[in-house]
């Protein structure tokens, strides 16, 4: 046994919950201060003042950027009065709530009927009996009949997809409820407006992490009531929660990603490349749809996804231990482990945060990045000296893993550094992202350098830096994944992905700043403030990008290492003694496992080209048609440009959702699990470089576009100013990258986790039914 007692534990982890919901909570507060005037005090009839006039700034007619305030935001509800859903009286873009609840009636029918098919096929594996029968990997017990675990399974699928949902939504709640004022603290200055985007992100990290610890938590010990002693069952059946949470996921970045970039990439192409007006200029009919699906696809899909992660990586860590010595030994606080590193990330993430919020204090536009990046330094620090505390207290001095047949011994710091490695992996990656997106350095640059020569050189210089971008993450999971195997196995793996994940609450801070302050952006923009604030949220939102990159690289890492453990949970949950390459079962499902993630992409790219199309068309036929656009005389017709994204996104996420939900199933249905295997691995190897590559080739063109723009080195001042065909043509690779780094990269890590946690769930019912083709043939 470790040193900590049974009763200690059951203490410690929804304590750790419940404290960061309140420092959540507190942060939200603290935001909430930031006061969004809503006198009346206009004729022209709009009620809500978004801007305090304490400052009046100079050369602009503060009256009249309130006015203007007030339009956008009329605008924004006549955007969700069109898609008649609830009206919420938060001050910015219900169009994006209006969205997600449509998008989540979707979800809640397809929820019902995935949990029907779990439910049948895992009950029909012993034809629906109700009798108890011996364990799986303790012979000489009794357990849980096959169909209590098909109705656990679906429960807990339930529990992860609402918890899944609802993560998404508070994040995109929060969002939205802080980029107004986000832009109004701008005005006080640099350090004021970075702490409000800020600590809005952190209520997002820490209610997300807090949230997905507390509901695993509570039904582990609600499924303990009637599993009792199967503990074998017990987590089994808790592998359902990282399904939901993985489903949803899926959904969300896809129909989110959809949704942005549709809008992102009509706004850019008519906007900036035909008619020269700035980037949130209001004449632009499809601005409103942009900044709505900023908080969409990158807060709401971002906020699942990682939830989804880190479900999965608790479930495929608690089931592997399940089967271990642990398990076997109802050592409750060793089997708690995965639990109490999140608990404890918590109680991190809430010290490092402190550092950035009221710590140090931020005085100038150059010490934004540094300040997100020693972020992600203090916590993995902190949380090295964290899991060691952790290991040696609930783990017992050592223990006996099944490793595939064999038995091996584990001490309790082999554990230690697996879980480190998985963290320090984490922030190589983390790093590694940065260097290669951010403009500070030369890969960047030497992109916007390119763009002197037109867009084909902009493009050639992006792709090769995109490919050029996987070489270091990749060593790094290698290597996390090689000291974490050869030390404990399949659960090594596990706990090293769980590792990465452990500061969640902090990686989830620093991703949510990023389109917080592109809306705080353009909010300023279309409310025409003046040119010093707009400089202030530009350099805030430059930030934003690379961290937001960084962001997608702790997703896609910690995805890669997920599946690894979830494809090693499944390899022994069905039976399979050793896959080997060489069978053509096995190559088959390799070659068309590595070709899924092109087939998705493929699929993904498509529709946002499609949705960009219609919006390119509408917003040229509003500058055509409509007298006095151009001239700011007459309104845009925003209200076609957020239905156009909606109908697009709602629509196109079904097919890219359908090919990864089927996949397993009919792999190992049809031809077995040992294709299946090979399915996994196929797609697990090739998705990795794919999302890598993707997303940091779209990070690098947005930034290089802003490099020209912002014109802060004589070399960006040589390329620019705004509107030179150098600029012209950094916008071209910039709207080419962003499918690739907002929907087709990001949605990857989800394909490869959730192929592998539903092959997990389903795994005892292929390894009694599966494999119809071949035993016919």
């Amino acid at each position: 046994m470790g040193l900590m007692s049974e009763a200690l534990t059951q203490v410690l982890i929804p304590v750790a919950a419940v404290v960061g919901i309140g420092f959540a909570l507190f942060q939200w507060f603290l935001v909430s201060k930031v006061r969004v005037s809503s006198g009346s005090g206009l004729d022209n009839g709009y009620k809500d003042r978004l801007i305090e006039t304490d400052e009046p700034e100079e050369g602009i007619d503060t009256d009249e950027a309130v006015a203007k305030c007030a339009e956008i935001q009329n605008a924004i509800s006549e955007a969700h009065n069109l898609t008649q859903t609830i009206t919420l009286t938060y001050h910015l873009f219900p169009g994006a709530t209006s969205f997600l609840f449509t998008e989540y009636k979707y979800l809640g029918i397809f929820t019902v009927v995935f949990g029907v098919i779990i439910f049948l096929f895992l009950g029909s594996v012993n034809g629906f009996s109700t009798k108890s029968e011996p364990c799986t990997y303790n012979k000489g017990n009794i357990c849980k009949p096959a169909l209590a675990n098909a109705l656990f399974s679906t429960i807990a699928f339930l529990l992860g997809a609402l918890t899944s949902v609802l993560s998404g939504f508070l994040g995109m709640k929060i969002a939205t409820y802080a980029n107004a004022r986000t832009t109004l603290e701008a005005r006080k200055g640099v350090g004021k407006a970075f702490i409000t985007a800020f600590r809005s992100g952190a209520v997002m990290g820490f209610l997300l992490a807090a949230n997905g610890l507390l509901v695993l938590y509570v039904s582990i010990n609600v499924f303990k009531l009637y599993y009792g002693d199967d503990w074998e069952g017990l987590y089994e059946s808790i592998t359902g929660y990282g399904l939901g949470g993985s489903s949803m996921a899926l959904f969300g970045r896809v129909g989110g990603g959809i949704y942005t970039k549709a809008a992102d990439v009509g706004a850019d192409l008519v906007g900036k490349v035909e008619r020269n007006i700035p980037e949130d200029d209001p004449r632009n009919p499809a601005v409103i749809a942009d900044n709505v699906g900023d908080n969409v696809g990158d807060i709401a899909g971002m906020g699942s996804d990682l939830f989804g992660s880190y479900a999965e990586s608790s479930c495929a860590a608690l089931f592997v231990a399940s089967i271990s010595s642990i398990g076997i030994g109802h050592d409750y606080s060793a089997m708690s482990y995965p639990l109490i590193i999140s608990s404890m990330g918590i109680v991190v993430c809430l010290i490092t945060t402190l550092f950035a919020t009221d710590i140090f204090e931020i005085k100038d536009v150059t010490e934004i990045e540094p300040t997100l990046k020693r972020q992600l330094l203090i916590s993995t620090i902190l949380m090295t000296a964290g899991i060691a505390v952790v290991s040696f207290s609930a783990l017992p001095s050592q223990f006996t893993l099944y490793d595939f047949g064999t038995e091996k011994v584990v001490k309790n710091w082999y554990l230690f550094f697996c879980v480190s490695i998985g963290l320090w992996a984490g922030l190589v990656i983390g790093y590694t992202t940065e260097y290669y997106t951010s403009n500070a350095y030369s890969p960047v640059q030497d992109v916007a350098d390119s763009c002197r020569t037109g867009a084909a050189t902009n493009v050639i210089f992006g792709l090769a830096l995109g490919y050029k971008s996987v070489i270091i993450p990749i060593f790094a999971i290698a290597i996390a994944i090689y000291v974490s195997f050869s030390l404990a196995a399949m659960y090594g793996i596990a706990v090293a992905a769980l590792g990465m994940l452990s500061t969640i609450a902090t990686g989830l801070a620093i991703d949510a700043y990023g389109p917080i302050s592109d809306n705080a952006g353009g909010i300023a923009e279309m409310a025409g403030m003046s040119h010093k604030i707009r400089e202030r949220t530009d350099a805030l939102d430059a930030a934003g990008n690379t961290t937001a990159a960084i962001g997608k690289g702790f997703a896609i890492g910690s995805a890669a290492l997920v599946s690894l453990a979830l494809f090693g949970a499944f390899v022994s949950r069905a039976g399979i003694k050793v896959v080997d390459v060489l069978t053509p079962n096995v190559f088959i499902g390799l070659i068309v496992g590595a070709m899924l993630p092109y087939w998705f992409s493929a699929m993904t790219m498509k529709s946002v080209g499609s949705a960009a199309l219609k919006m390119v068309e509408e917003v040229r036929r509003q500058f055509n048609n409509i007298p006095g656009l151009m001239e700011g005389t007459a309104k845009p017709d925003y209200a076609t440009c957020v239905k156009i994204s909606t109908d697009a996104s709602l629509k196109e996420m079904i097919p890219p959702g359908a090919l990864v939900m089927l996949t397993p199933l009919i792999a190992g249905t049809l031809f077995g699990v040992e294709t299946l295997a090979g399915v996994l691995a196929g797609s697990l190897v090739s998705g990795v470089q794919v999302a890598i590559s993707a997303s940091n080739t779209g990070g690098a063109w947005d930034n290089a576009k802003k490099y020209i723009e912002a014109g802060a080195t004589v070399h960006a001042r040589m390329l620019g100013p705004k509107g030179s065909d150098a600029h012209k043509a950094a916008v071209i690779g910039d709207t080419i990258g962003d499918p690739l780094k907002d929907t087709s990269g990001p949605s990857l890590n989800i394909l490869i986790k959730l192929m592998a946690v539903e092959s997990l769930v389903f795994a005892p019912f292929f390894a009694a039914h599966g494999g119809l083709l071949f035993k016919l043939l």
